[in-house]
């Protein structure tokens, strides 16, 4: 298919959970003002019964399709997407482009919103409605990032409960929606980037492969969740851009190897090591029992990824670095798949350090753990109430308080606040440079609350290394940072 031709087709525009047509008030006036249709749907909980499903907003947003005329750009705001997704499935002749508006997952046919969308709120003791977020909470549903107080206010005053079969019933799909044309418009304070989402497709999960197919594109809206309300020109743009096929690729170019998969910054000789359950130790030279340092690869990664993180080669080589040096390297894959399971990770981990203290050639009362980027959320436990085996905690390039927006609210997680237990525990932080704004945010604040309680926080600065230097930054200051990284770490437990 040839580009849509999008100053020929009209928009629906589907809102998010809790809200409803009026929300897209502005986008639509910018819209119309450049000689576009717009039709907005209405939200499920407009003049529904309760017992409203997903099939009933699919039926209103269909109506809208036929409205339009025969070229129709559907726009799904988060939930908004699964009805957007399975109206376009069933106008398959009307629908020339869907556009996913900062919708976190990719619905596949059987999917419920609850399923791909871990922000909303469940449905609870079988209540057939969910009642709306109050002021105060409108951060659960995603970035709050450039809404005015009196935005807020609006967003608060006319919410609507949500009907709670829109959430639970499954979405239904043919095998031909897959070929209908996706534009993803990100919004990049709620942590949706294209460089990220172009590195996530890379990983080699077959289910991510609609990502990079020919035809579908990416964009950007620099602010939080809800652009419409807080960027309204800046989106009427995208939508235009959108509807006309533009954006970026995320495919890589065929001779180009994934960055998670290029060598080691530093020439490390590679070292036997020993595999158990999910655990890999890389043993030094002698028979002594030796510290250890457990690397803790970051997320959340898809479940069907091929090679597994503890078979990348920044976890190889860190563990082989360390094993040279003298200590036992320890790599593990955990299953942080969607921010929903920090919980079962975390058991992961906990029984791959419960495992490692066990082994024959570890001293047990001497032992590191290194987190990276998205699995700093992981060291949070750690940091609060540390053992007095955890000699030290390393962080690389971390994620350190929760996204809005991904279901993880409360403190179990959010090591900006665990750091209060850490006064005595020495913490190495690898700060890159070159970061993205919103996870060095979260780095600013972790330090300004390890200030406040007085924890010991050794900083390492890499001014001009990017997230992921170890395989990205084959330079002499990416290696001076890693052999300083590791040598801090490691005299902490030789101390």
């Amino acid at each position: 298919m040839t580009a849509d031709r999008g100053t020929e087709a009209a928009f629906v525009l589907v809102p998010e959970a809790h809200t409803g047509d009026w929300v897209w008030e502005q986008v639509a006036a910018v819209l119309r003002r450049a000689g576009a249709r717009v039709f907005c749907a209405a939200s499920a909980g407009a003049g529904s019964a309760p017992t409203a499903d997903l099939e009933t907003h699919i039926a209103e947003v269909i109506r809208q399709v036929e409205e339009a005329g025969e070229r129709v750009v559907l726009v799904g705001h988060g939930y908004g997407l699964l009805p957007a997704l399975g109206a376009a499935d069933r106008r398959r002749d009307r629908v020339v482009r869907v556009v996913h508006l900062d919708a976190a997952g990719l619905p596949e046919d059987g999917d419920s919103a609850l399923d791909v969308l871990p922000a909303l709120p469940r449905p609870a003791g079988g209540r057939a409605e969910v009642p709306p977020p109050a002021r105060e909470e409108w951060h659960r549903l995603g970035s709050t990032d450039g809404l005015t107080p009196a935005a807020l206010d609006q967003l608060a005053a006319r919410a609507l409960p949500q009907p709670a079969a829109t959430l639970t019933q499954p979405l239904r799909l043919s095998e031909s929606a897959a070929r209908i044309p996706r534009t993803g418009v990100l919004c990049p304070a709620g942590g949706s980037t294209i460089d990220r989402l172009r590195w996530t497709a890379s990983l080699g999960d077959p289910r991510l492969s609609l990502l990079t197919a020919p035809g579908n594109t990416f964009l950007e809206v620099p602010t939080g969740h809800w652009p419409m309300l807080s960027e309204p020109d800046l989106l009427a743009k995208a939508l235009r851009q959108a509807a006309a096929g533009e954006g970026e690729s995320l495919a890589l170019p065929p001779d180009q190897v994934p960055a998670h998969l290029r060598p080691f910054v530093l020439d490390v000789p590679d070292r036997p090591r020993e595999r158990r359950e999910r655990v890999d130790l890389y043993p030094p030279d002698g028979h002594e029992p030796r510290p250890a340092v457990v690397f803790v690869h970051g997320g959340p990664l898809p479940s069907g990824i091929r090679p597994t993180p503890r078979d990348w080669p920044t976890f190889t080589g860190y563990a082989a670095l360390a094993a040279r040096l003298g200590a036992v390297g320890v790599t593990l894959d955990h299953r942080l798949h969607t921010p929903a399971d920090l919980p079962r990770a975390a058991d992961d981990v906990s029984a791959a350090v419960d495992l490692v203290r066990a082994h024959p050639r570890v001293d047990g009362d001497r032992v590191a753990l290194w987190f990276f980027s998205g699995g700093g959320p992981l060291s949070a436990p750690w940091l609060s109430a540390p053992p007095p085996w955890l000699r030290c905690l390393a962080l690389n390039y971390p994620l350190l308080e929760p996204i809005p927006g991904h279901g993880t609210d409360g403190d179990r997680f959010r090591p900006v606040a665990a750091v209060r237990g850490a006064v005595d525990l020495p913490v190495v932080l690898t700060r890159v440079g070159l970061e993205d704004p919103m996870l060095d945010a979260t780095v600013e604040r972790f330090l300004g609350a390890a200030g406040e309680c007085g924890a010991e926080v050794e900083v390492i600065a890499a001014p001009h290394c990017r997230h992921g230097f170890e395989t990205l930054d084959p330079t002499s200051e990416a290696r001076a940072v890693v052999r300083e990284a590791m040598e801090r770490v490691l005299g902490k437990l030789d101390a």
